[in-house]
């Protein structure tokens, strides 16, 4: 006989970037286990500096990162701690996105565009990822740009069961921002057993962030309208859909998304909006720092610790949402 056998048993280490710590803990404290010390500074010139106190050496090494702003610096240091762990002999490298940064540039609108989503991707497998695990993608086919295997978890159950014990379940519709959010708001729909309304929207190609709404599609008059979408970044967008709701006779608007970016004019908008309610996970650190009244912050820290687990134990992650 010639080799040596071992008999060891796997091993899970949890890291962390700088960029949202809060929700690292949560997640370390669901799956029993600490966040391995990480020394992390910035040079003089803005360089990023990382060291693990640890050795990874022959481990299932998790690394959490949400691309929150400044994002270029939390993407690039994700990147040098993905590059760390190669060098350091990790068995497996999963990296964890509560936000996938640069998902809105999914696809070239016109000629001479970047497709950066792919990008990021694409600089994530030359680190040394194995595995993504990432928090409702802005569109499903950015799962085909890793070269790799990605899971893909869903607020939905989360954010729809919260709101659904809030309100009179006969008096709700469940309303899509745009065209592009239907087939999740017809989730929603499903789990809830509510009508469906859609807000038709144009956006003027050549401002960012600025939004025409034009319609509502379906029966909003005297409805408690959920308005649902993946994403607030300056608010425009769903406070213009929100107002549509109004204007056509909602009796009340409540707005659910996974990721509350809000930046720039956000913090103004929502405060100043009828809206009653805005629910978010805590993807970002964005929604629970603007402390107003009318923010929810849900926790997606159980959601992402039982799909590690499935992971580091061969599991399914599909079979957490196979409810829906």
């Amino acid at each position: 006989m010639t080799g040596i056998k071992t008999t060891g048993e796997k091993k899970m280490m949890f890291f962390s970037g700088r960029a949202h710590p809060e929700l690292a803990e949560e997640v370390a404290q669901q799956l029993g286990v600490g966040v391995v010390p990480t020394k992390a500074f910035d040079f003089a010139n803005g360089e990023i500096y990382v060291r693990y106190q640890e050795s990874a050496r022959g481990a299932d090494c998790f690394l959490i990162q949400s691309h929150t702003a400044p994002i270029n610096k939390w993407v690039m240091e994700q990147l040098i701690m993905i590059d760390a762990l190669k060098r350091a002999s990790a068995r497996s490298i999963t990296v964890i996105v509560p936000f996938y940064g640069y998902a809105r540039q999914d696809k070239k609108h016109r000629g001479r565009e970047p497709i950066s989503a792919r990008l990021i991707a694409d600089l994530m497998k030359t680190a040394g990822a194995d595995r993504i695990l990432a928090v409702d993608l802005h569109t499903d086919q950015i799962q085909g740009f890793f070269d790799g295997p990605v899971d893909h978890l869903f607020a939905l159950p989360l954010l729809a069961d919260y709101v659904g014990a809030k309100v009179d379940r006969s008096k709700l519709t469940v309303v899509s921002p745009d065209a592009g959010r239907v087939r999740v708001a017809d989730r929603w729909c499903d789990r809830l057993g509510a009508p469906l309304a859609i807000v038709h929207k144009r956006r003027d190609k050549d401002v960012a962030n600025q939004v025409t709404v034009h319609e509502v599609v379906g029966d909003v008059k005297g409805r408690i309208c959920v308005l649902v979408d993946d994403m607030i970044d300056t608010g425009g967008t769903i406070c213009a859909a929100a107002d549509a709701l109004f204007a056509h006779g909602a009796e009340d608007v409540i707005v659910t998304a996974t990721h509350g970016v809000l930046s720039g004019p956000a913090a103004d908008r929502l405060k100043n909006s009828k809206v009653s309610e805005f629910v978010f996970t805590n993807t970002l650190p964005s929604a629970s720092e603007l402390e107003l009244d009318k923010i929810t912050v849900l926790s997606i820290a159980p959601t992402i610790a039982r799909a590690v687990r499935e992971v580091f134990e061969d599991g399914s992650v599909t079979s957490l949402f196979d409810e829906q």
